[in-house]
């Protein structure tokens, strides 16, 4: 992954600045104000299954470590087991991110959906990552959801592939509301529940119509209103993300009666990182959220400085005075 390197933009209006002041000073000419730097709006960003460029996604370890990195936005995926319970896993199928294949190599394509939980709890979700993480295990959705609580975070919650699993999203919005997870303070600012299956979506709209949710994909212009009357937020792919998409995203309504909103995934690279917030996103899902949020404060940490320095005007009257 490439992170954006340290941008050499202030430290060289920095240089300038001084020579500029000095030279001003010597000549007796009063230095023009310089104002304190303000911060301008990033994108939140949000741990992709955790923080898996430190930790095995989508485990309690990765939202763990995510936490300590000051992530306070997690993402994670839930599924069903042969006997119903709820867990957190990204893939159908184990082979992935457990030792599934070791311990039941009779039971190909191992799909999450032929396991009881007393089995899937049974496997190695770490040691496929760093041995340090040996033993970590695939988390219950209600002990994710307890962890992510404690560590004071919130939560971007994908129903995953609800068409293997009828009758999820009820399920989902129960164990939710048993862990405390649909009352006041968490729906109001620390829950989002997104699928890339709008028909999935609607549904969990029709249950819980306070819940703010969010449609996985990028629909043409033309067919963003008829996602605004279900979902809170369009959450495309970065690849496919223009400023004028936005804007289209940006100019309608969701059903709370708030602007629609643009979280885009995935997204490990600081440079594209920056690009995605100067095209106006308002969320930025990410391997490395940790890496992506400094690029992302150091870019608008040069924007802010460059706009509290001095005006276009006095900049150019100063340049050219001094050079």
């Amino acid at each position: 992954m490439r992170i954006r390197p340290a941008s050499a933009v202030t430290s060289a209006f920095v240089g300038l600045s001084v020579t500029a002041l000095t030279a001003l000073g010597s000549l007796g000419v009063a230095s023009p104000p310089v104002h304190a730097a303000q911060r301008v709006s990033s994108p939140v960003v949000i741990g992709h299954r955790g923080v898996p460029a430190r930790a095995p996604e989508n485990t309690l370890a990765s939202i763990d470590r995510a936490a300590k990195l000051g992530v306070r936005w997690v993402e994670n995926d839930v599924q069903r087991t042969k006997d119903g319970a709820l867990i957190v896993m990204h893939d159908t199928t184990l082979a992935r991110t457990t030792d599934v294949e070791q311990r039941y190599p009779d039971r190909a394509p191992w799909k999450v959906s032929d396991f009881t939980l007393a089995e899937i709890q049974k496997l190695d979700a770490g040691s496929w990552y760093a041995p340090r993480f040996a033993g970590e295990r695939v988390p219950t959705l209600s002990s994710y959801l307890r962890r992510v609580d404690r560590n004071r975070q919130k939560l971007l919650l994908e129903v995953k592939a609800p068409e293997l699993y009828p009758g999820i999203e009820r399920q989902i919005l129960a164990e939710l509301d048993r862990t405390g997870w649909l009352d006041r303070r968490h729906v109001d600012g620390r829950l989002v529940v997104q699928s890339f299956d709008a028909a999935s979506l609607r549904t969990v709209h029709q249950l819980r119509p306070d819940v703010k949710t969010g449609f996985l994909g990028a629909p043409k212009p033309s067919e963003l209103r008829s996602y605004a009357a279900f979902a809170d937020q369009i959450n495309p792919s970065y690849k496919s993300v223009t400023e004028a998409w936005v804007r289209s995203v940006h100019a309608l309504k969701g059903p709370h009666g708030r602007r629609l909103e643009v979280s885009a995934w995935t997204v490990d690279d600081g440079d594209d990182a920056v690009s995605l917030a100067r095209k106006g996103v308002d969320g930025i899902i990410s391997n490395a959220p940790h890496e992506v949020a400094a690029a992302l404060a150091e870019d608008a940490d040069d924007d802010a400085f460059l706009n509290g320095l001095t005006n276009p005007a006095d900049t150019d009257a100063l340049v050219d005075g001094i050079l």
